[in-house]
Order: structure tokens, then sequence, then C-alpha cells
């Protein structure tokens, strides 16, 4: 029968005691996991030999008389039994101690451990490293608790004293700071052209910036090479005839989104050259999921925060689309934004969220929608179809930095923050705000702590004004009266700590502080303008010596105006084309002139004037004696064969032949 196959395992055990060598040896017989099966013989397995003391005395003798010993350290014992029994002692002393009533005693006893201590640290720092003794580490941090105690009682007390100065001083300083944090003590303005600005970018570095209008004009400023005259160092027309309604920097900073009134995007690198043009949809197509591009224009665009490649942009014809940079023939991936009913609706502006996890549009049916970016665009994740009046466009959405607020603007005149975390109702509310323009944007502080809009021009006002909003109690931090225009776009520079403002006149204003700002408009208000330097001719003195020596003869300078002027004058050399023919006779050219037509008019034409109230008969008729005497032209061609000519001869009685009767 077959017996039964038995696994064992072997007991695992340690302990600290020394055993004999018989022990030893039965044990690692016993421990282990056991085995499975039948032993298997083993082949080829060398036994390891001990090492003689005798053996090592002959290498260290050989290495000696060789020169060896002295290469590299030697290696160190170390005697297990010796540090266990160590370990053992500490573990036996490691009890609470007794309190002491005499401090010199303790003192004393404390600095017997501690030359102990030291003592026995020296010997041993070679063999053996181990840890302090747990009752002195024990009294240094019981002595050193109470310090810290004392310390804490003295500053309560000190602190309880002045604690409510101190409140009513700190709420002084918020108020004056949020203020203050604003830059706009000083100003300067740039002439983008005479149209609206309505699109504003300002790459990451903050070096450049990028301006677009309605007249299809983009205008590149570069701070660092502009002077007080504040020129832009490009100007162009990317899209030909359609205005520029959004402008925006790469994550990068190498390439801008130019998103016109086209259906199609471009991407621009940093000097305004073309990089790529997104496929234009086919707009006999109903699903816009069967196409690879937008079919109607475009409304808005933005970058991905992260992924620098990735794009977004929203168009007429109610979708969404994210691009990748370098495969502009097709979408990556497609956002349908539908209505209450289900039916389609417009998006007027999308964002990406700060970590780029969430894509919002807003929709010109009041809506805002988002979508989850790790996901398939199907369902929108958030939905508030009453964000704002249905029929009037959202302009601008705008995230904060810390991701969990956003904010809205809209053609209804009006501002409002949103807690995502609570996506119901605003938390705040700012009506009034009149709006122009459908790329009225809004923005977050770079703190968070402010939120700044424009307002256009309502009838009976003057000044177009920018407004700072308090993100905790949505009161009004400050107005700045900008120009007597519309304020459309406003731009926070987190890293240069400045505000650009595009407003309906044309102009570009740039608001700085110089102590809280940093380069940017700075570089440009200390460079002086300079002007083109003209290139003074200082007339030299120069002495004629006529009769000097033709080794000292200086040569005169020769004057080529003169010798211009002989030339001018002779037709030959000047290459004179004919002059105009100022007279003719009876209608005629003159006979003169270098061309075929003078040419036959002198040789063969009339010479002399005919009269105009001469008979032509008569005329003719004078050259008939001549013409029969000394014929020219036709009587000699045919002299030969020509027969005499006989005419009837008429009779005086009868009449004329062409009267007379026929018989």
């Amino acid at each position: 029968m077959n017996s039964k196959k038995i696994i064992t395992f072997g007991k695992i055990s340690t302990s600290l005691e020394k055993k004999p060598a018989a022990e030893d040896t039965v044990e690692a017989s016993s421990s282990g996991f056991g085995t499975f099966g039948k032993k298997r013989e083993e082949n080829n397995v060398k036994k390891m030999e001990e090492i003689r003391p005798e053996d090592e005395e002959e290498t260290q003798n050989m290495q000696a008389t060789m020169g060896i010993t002295g290469f590299g350290k030697k290696a160190k014992w170390f005697d297990v039994q010796e540090m266990l029994e160590n370990i053992s002692k500490t573990v036996s002393r490691n009890k609470p101690a007794a309190p002491v009533t005499d401090k010199s005693s303790d003192e004393e006893s404390t600095e017997t451990k501690k030359s102990e201590n030291q003592e026995s640290d020296d010997e041993d720092d070679d063999d053996f490293i181990g840890p302090l003794p747990p009752s002195l580490s024990a009294n240094s941090n019981v002595e050193k608790k109470k310090n810290v105690e004392k310390k804490k009682d003295d500053d309560d007390e000190d602190e309880d004293e002045d604690d409510d100065d101190d409140d009513d001083e700190d709420e002084d300083e918020e108020e004056v700071t949020l203020a203050e944090k604003i830059p706009c003590t000083h100003e300067v303005s740039m002439t983008h052209g005479t149209k609206a600005v309505i699109a504003i970018a300002a790459d990451p570095s903050g070096a450049r910036l990028a301006s677009g209008s309605v007249d299809y004009d983009v205008c590149f400023w570069d701070f660092a090479g502009m002077d007080t005259s504040m020129k832009s160092f490009r100007t162009l027309q990317p899209c030909e005839n359609h205005p520029i309604k959004c402008l925006q920097y790469s994550t990068t900073g190498d390439v801008i989104l130019v998103i016109s009134g086209s259906a199609q995007a471009k991407v621009l690198d940093r000097d305004g050259f073309e990089k790529c043009e997104t496929v234009k949809g086919d707009q006999y197509i109903t699903d816009m999921a069967r196409t690879k591009g937008h079919t109607a224009s475009l409304n808005s665009g933005c970058w991905h925060p992260f992924t620098k490649e990735e794009y977004m942009t929203c168009s007429q014809d109610s979708t969404c689309r994210i691009w990748i940079l370098y495969r502009p023939r097709g979408h990556k991936s497609l956002i349908k934004c539908r209505a209450q009913n289900g039916v389609k609706t417009i998006p007027t502006t999308c964002a990406y969220s700060r970590e780029g996890a969430a894509v919002a549009c807003g929709c010109i049916d009041g809506s805002i929608q988002m979508w989850d970016h790790r996901k398939n665009f199907v369902n929108p994740s958030l939905l508030l179809r009453d964000a704002h009046a249905q029929g009037n466009e959202i302009s601008s959405l705008s995230f904060s930095y810390l991701g969990q607020m956003l904010a809205s603007r809209a053609c209804d005149d009006s501002l409002k923050l949103w807690d995502l975390r609570a996506f119901k109702s605003p938390i705040f509310e700012a009506q009034g705000l009149f709006s122009r323009y459908d790329t009225t944007d809004c923005m977050f502080s770079p703190d968070d702590s402010m939120i700044v809009t424009g307002e256009s021009l309502n009838k009976g006002q003057t000044t177009g004004r920018l407004l700072f909003y308090d993100s905790k109690t949505f009161d009004i931090v400050r107005e700045i009266p900008v120009t007597n225009s519309h304020v459309i776009k406003t731009l926070w520079h987190p890293k240069l700590n400045q505000v650009f403002v595009g407003c309906g006149n044309g102009i570009v204003k740039v608001y700085y502080d110089p102590k809280k700002s940093m380069r940017g408009a700075k570089l440009c208000v200390i460079k002086t303008h300079m002007k083109q330097k003209h290139i003074e001719i200082m007339s030299t003195q120069q002495i004629i010596t006529p009769h000097a020596l033709p080794l000292f003869r200086q040569d005169r300078p020769k004057s080529v105006r003169k010798q211009m002027e002989k030339d001018r004058l002779d037709p030959v050399k000047s290459r004179r084309p004919d002059l105009p023919i100022t007279s003719g006779q009876g209608g005629r050219v003159a006979s003169s002139g270098g061309t075929l037509s003078s040419y036959v008019i002198r040789n063969l034409g009339l010479s002399k004037r005919i009269e105009d109230d001469q008979d032509p008969r008569e005329a003719i008729l004078k050259y008939a004696k001549i013409a029969e005497e000394e014929p020219y032209w036709i009587a000699p061609a045919y002299k030969k064969t020509q027969p005499k000519t006989i005419f009837q001869a008429d009779d005086p009685d009868s009449g004329p032949s062409n009267k007379r009767q026929k018989t």
C-alpha cells in the first residue's frame, strides 16, 4: 500500500545562553522547514575545512615576510557572548530610581556616572557601540520638560495681558494690507490700436505680453526690449479677417493659442510664426462626433495647466473639443453641451481647473456644466442650470488658486462666487456690473483674497472702472477709474505682481507698484527713448599750392557734379529719348522724329499744306499733264502689253451718251 507522506516543520528558536557543541549539532539537524519526499543525493559537494590556528600563524608569518601586513585595516573581531552579557546587565539595571533628597548627592552620583560612562566609552569605542543608560536620559528629559513648562507659563501670562490690544491691531492691519496688496500706485499706457482690446495674455515668466483686438491684429510686447515709447515689436493678423477673441500662453510659454471668429484655432510660437492650425469640420454633418473639427466660429479656448501639449476650444456648434498640439488633424475628445430639454446649447466660455482634473463650460442658457477629465465626457459631474439668466452669455469662468472656489461673469450684469463643495447656490453675488462685450472676464488675485473684474460704460457714465472684491465678505476693496471707455480684459500676473487691463479704446494699461512689483513695465519706464543720431560732416580746409612740385602736390578732390551736368546735356551720353511732338500739319503729326510713321510722312506724305477751299478734282488734274508725259507708277508697268485706248466721242447735238436712246 501507498505510505502516507508526512511534511514536518522544524522548531525555530533562539537562546542567549551558550550551549555545548554536541547540542548545537543536534539542534542544527532538527531545525529548518523539514524535507519534502525523498532526499536527493548530493553530488559535487565540497566540505568546508576548519581553519586551524597553526594555519593562521603560518599565513601571518608569510604575510610578514612578504610585507603585506601593513596594507589596509584589520577586521574587527566581535565576541557575541560578551556582547549579550553586557546587554543583560543593562536590562537588569533598568529599574525606576528612588527619589533623591540631597541635591549634592544627586550631582555627585550623576558626575560619577558620567565619568564612568566616558571612560567605558573611550575604552570600548573600537569594539562595541551601545545605547546610553536610560537613567541618565530620563533625568535629562525631566529637567528639559520642567524648563520648557516654566517658559510657557511666563509667556502665557504676558500674552494674556496684551491679548486684547493685539486683536484690535491685527484687525486694523488686515484691513489695511488687503487694500495695499493691489499694485496700483503707478500706471503705464500701451497703445494697441483704435479698436477694443478683447484678448490679453502674458507668458508665465512675465517677459512678454500679447494683445488681440477687434481689428484682427495681435501685438507682441517685449518688456525687456521696450523703452518709454511703449511700442510693440511685432503686429500681425494671424486669422485674416476674424476678430481675436482669446489669447493664452502655454504652461511653458513657448507657444500661444489664438482663438478667433473662424472655426479653426491656431497655435503660434513666441515670435508669431504659425506652428499648427486645427482642421475644419464638415458643416453638412449634423452629428458633431462624426466630424474632426469645429464647424462654426470659436468662442474661447485654454491650455491644460500641466499637460503642455493639450488645449481645449469651444465653438458655436455647441461642442467643446480637446486637442493635442502635434495632432491638429483631429480632436482628441469631444464634449457635447446639452440644455435642460436635451437640445444643443452653445458654450460661450471654457476653463480647466487648477489641477486639470475638471473641465468647466459656461453656456448661453445660463448653465455651468463641469466634467471629470479622468472619465469619458458623456454626463457632467457637476451641473447647475440656473447659474445666470437664460439667453445671456457667460463671458468668463475662473477657478481659484486653491481650487475650491469658482467665479463666473456673465452678460446679465452680474458677478457670482461659487463653492464647488456646495454647488447649488452662489456664496456671493454682485449685480449692476454692465458688460457690453462677451469676453469681459473675472479672475482671482494670486493669494485668492480678492476677485477682479471690469465694468463697461453704461449710458450716463464717463469712466470705466476696475473693481476689486473681497472674496470672504464680497465688499468692494477698491475701485480704479481706468479710462473713458470700456474695461474688458483684466490680468493680474502672479509673478510680476502687475495688473494688465484691456480697454475699449485700443489701450492696454499696466498698473504696478515700484516696491512690490517685479520687472515687467518697470523695465520699460527706466529706459529712455533713443532717437536716431544724425551724421554731422565737418568740412576740412585745404591749402591749394598750384606751383608745387609733383612730389609735394596734393590731389584736388575732383567733383563729379560738373561732369554729370555736362553729360546730361549731351543727348548721346545721357541716352535721351525722342522729345514729344508739340505741333502738326492739318491734324497730322509733324514730319519729324525717328519712328516709322514719321518716316512715311516725311517721304511719302504731303509736304505742302492743302487748302480746305480747293476743289479736290482740280488738285488732282494739276498733275495730269505730268503723269501723261512722265509716268511713274502705272504706265511703265503696262507699257509693253497695254493696248491703245479708244474713247467714244460724244456728238454735241445728241447730248451725252447715257441719255441717248438705244437703237
